[in-house]
């Protein structure tokens, strides 16, 4: 893509060097805030609206690994290397969730229920925690192998775990904790769950996705990546899953009988630049895609009309995230660069 287009960045957004690898970008569950969780353990948060007001505040004594929305207010909630799944609030208060000892925890996830409450998953090796929003430890999910990928539902009753030779799907509010098991042999790298719950996919080691159909488990196998798929998201409607791993945006259709037997649709692609990062719109059939020289765009689904956002200046994207009603994408790269983009209409 010409370097010339008018990238939206320029007009519409905001931007700041944070300094240190962007591990994560979320905005909080009302939108209000959006937050930048680094490698160097600290979180930058802004206003999502009016004065930006960048603030820095260290949250854990080494690397953040994951990074997501508080289930119960305007904050977020951090996982580190060190051991520890922490909350920080809108204030910039930083408090503890919970402990994993010496032991990384790598995921965590978040759902929001109703009423002001939530659940809370946090991943250390094998061992999933599930709490409720306050850090009460409701239960402990014990798998095979360590957990590389960890997601809930579209409805938060099911907290679905990858990891090696399958994926893991347990039920938050059973008596008896048993998982149903989707198998497959191989190293599974990260997971994604249709949003009407009707498919689980998996990134595999070997350059290609593993999907069962459910409830009747059937197989699905997508294959023909050049490189390994670090990211994966379902459109709003479940009709797409976008993914990384190509030197385009790869979106196989979820419909008709697809994926098997269905071509994948592919969007912005053309110049041999690998796209690092997807992140399907919560309300529109659009989706963001972000590239290894920094290069981020938009795509419309259906008419696959392309959108330059931010210019190829600034290192490899490594995370997108929109807001909850689909009008604002924050952006993060390898090199510390942050920025936040507004799509409402004018």
């Amino acid at each position: 893509m010409s370097q010339s287009a008018p990238f939206l960045l320029s007009t519409r957004g905001q931007s700041r060097d944070l300094g240190a690898f962007v591990v994560a970008a979320r905005f909080s569950r009302d939108g209000s805030r959006v937050g930048f969780a680094l490698g160097d353990g600290s979180v930058w948060t802004m206003a999502a609206a009016g004065d930006p007001g960048w603030t820095q505040t260290t949250v854990h004594d080494g690397a953040i690994l994951d990074f997501a929305a508080d289930p119960a207010g305007q904050g977020f909630i951090s996982a580190g290397d060190d051991g520890q799944v922490r909350r920080l609030d809108a204030e910039g208060h930083v408090s503890d969730v919970a402990s994993f000892g010496m032991k990384w925890v790598e995921h965590v996830a978040t759902y929001a229920l109703d009423k002001g409450k939530g659940l809370i998953a946090a991943s250390a090796g094998k061992v999933v925690r599930l709490f409720d929003q306050t850090g009460r430890l409701l239960k402990e999910l014990t798998h095979p192998s360590t957990v590389t990928g960890l997601t809930f539902d579209g409805k938060g009753k099911r907290v679905v775990a990858s990891h090696y030779n399958g994926v893991s799907i347990w039920f938050v509010a059973a008596k008896t904790d048993t998982p149903r098991k989707l198998e497959w042999k191989g190293s599974h790298t990260a997971v994604a769950m249709h949003p009407e719950g009707e498919a689980v996919v998996t990134a595999m080691q070997e350059n290609a996705l593993h999907g069962w159909k459910l409830p009747d488990g059937q197989h699905m196998r997508m294959s023909g990546y050049p490189a390994k798929t670090a990211s994966l998201s379902f459109s709003r409607n479940g009709k797409w899953l976008a993914t990384s791993g190509a030197d385009a945006m790869v979106l196989w259709p979820f419909f008709g009988g697809g994926p098997m037997g269905k071509a994948p649709l592919e969007l912005a692609g053309g110049d041999g630049v690998v796209c690092t990062r997807v992140a399907a719109n919560p309300a529109n059939e659009i989706v963001a895609g972000g590239f290894t020289d920094g290069l981020v765009v938009v795509a419309d689904i259906n008419s696959s009309r392309i959108l330059p956002v931010v210019p190829p200046e600034h290192g490899p994207i490594s995370t997108l995230a929109w807001n909850p009603d689909g009008t604002k994408l924050a952006v993060g790269t390898e090199t510390g660069f942050a920025a936040v983009v507004d799509f409402t209409k004018r």
